[in-house]
């Protein structure tokens, strides 16, 4: 009898799944350390180049000579060349100390060389390094939020979270929001009319959701509820699964006025009350994106709201004004945004029914 046709014993599919996720996980954990050792190789290298470099003066002529006998050693070896040897000299003197510091050891060589190339500033460095490390960014996305200096605009929407929210909760809360949302991925250089909106989001939705911020799920877009027979529609609905909490966003083209801040209060408050779960779901935040506002006028209103709300700008300052001139409308932008994600989720079952 084949090892195909033997008779299993009960259990057995619970015992496979077990050991994949065994070997699965292993294997992952000795990536990491090949990874690990691989980063503090480089480091070493350099701070060994760097250390003779200052006390005999050896110039470039001299790393040239080291790469040609490094990879003459080791035929097999990659990464010895004589730009990633100044790569590796430069992590040393951006890095200085004992040992390679974490988080910059887990990242790949690929990211430390962007962290290298694009940043000046030690602190900049290790905040890029550690947020890469914490939410997975893979080499473009970090370039991407370097480019966009989300550093500066991460957690920096005014809001009212502090007065509305618990201490801890309102920390959490206030990293869900940037200031300004940038929104040039886009791409548009003309007119544009809805349909060529909805392209553009779909080519790009990657991007879109990348710059709303870690861990975001798309619940609904003109999301349908109503209240004694009377209708409302939620511009863009999400759930962030990294803090267990809704997130109702709105999207306004002009600038702000206070009645934003009722309209979303209200959709805030209907959420909370009718798909939050209380015993799992941290409070629900309300995010308004409007086309510029005048900050102490934000300031009133959002002390005179009971939800937790915030307020950011979006921009497409970096496009040519023929394409900023096309910015589309808050509705144009909310139902192309949702199209698109619509076509997203039908392809992402399409390719589930195709495995």
């Amino acid at each position: 009898m084949s090892r195909a046709n033997l008779p299993l014993p009960d259990g057995y599919p619970e015992l496979l799944d077990e050991l994949k996720r065994t070997v699965a996980d292993a294997r992952w954990r000795a990536q990491r350390v090949v990874n690990t050792e691989l980063i503090s190789m480089y480091w070493r290298i350099g701070r060994t180049i760097l250390a003779r470099q200052d006390v005999e003066g050896w110039g470039g002529a001299v790393v040239e000579r080291l790469s040609d006998d490094l990879r003459l050693a080791f035929p097999g070896a990659t990464g010895l060349g004589r730009r990633n040897l100044f790569y590796m000299r430069s992590f040393a003197e951006a890095w200085p100390g004992e040992v390679v510091p974490q988080p910059v050891a887990q990242l790949p060589w690929g990211h430390i060389r962007v962290l290298l190339d694009k940043l000046d500033d030690p602190v900049e460095r290790g905040w890029y390094a550690a947020t890469a490390v914490e939410h997975g960014w893979s080499r473009n996305v970090l370039l991407n939020q370097i480019m966009n200096r989300l550093h500066t605009r991460a957690g920096t929407a005014p809001s009212n979270f502090p007065a509305r929210l618990p201490a801890a909760d309102s920390e959490l809360a206030q990293q869900l929001t940037r200031d300004p949302y940038v929104l040039d991925f886009l791409d548009l250089t003309g007119p544009a009319a809805e349909r060529d909106l909805e392209t553009a989001l779909m080519n790009r939705l990657q991007d879109f959701l990348l710059e709303l911020g870690h861990g975001f799920a798309f619940v609904g877009r003109q999301y349908h509820f109503t209240v004694d027979d009377d209708d409302f529609y939620i511009d863009l609905l999400f759930f962030n699964w990294a803090q267990a909490r809704f997130v109702v966003i709105e999207l306004k083209i002009g600038n702000f006025t206070p009645a934003h801040l009722g309209q979303l209060g209200f959709y805030v408050s209907w959420v909370d009350a009718n798909l939050r779960v209380p015993e799992s779901h941290s409070p629900t935040i309300g995010i308004l994106l409007c086309a510029g506002r005048n900050d102490n006028v934000v300031r009133y209103s959002l002390a005179g709201s009971n939800q937790a709300l915030a307020v950011a700008d979006y921009t497409y300052d970096t496009l040519p004004q023929g394409a900023r001139d096309a910015v589309p409308t808050d509705t144009e932008l909310s139902a192309a945004a949702g199209s698109a994600l619509a076509l997203m989720n039908a392809d992402a079952r399409d390719d589930e029914t195709d495995q």
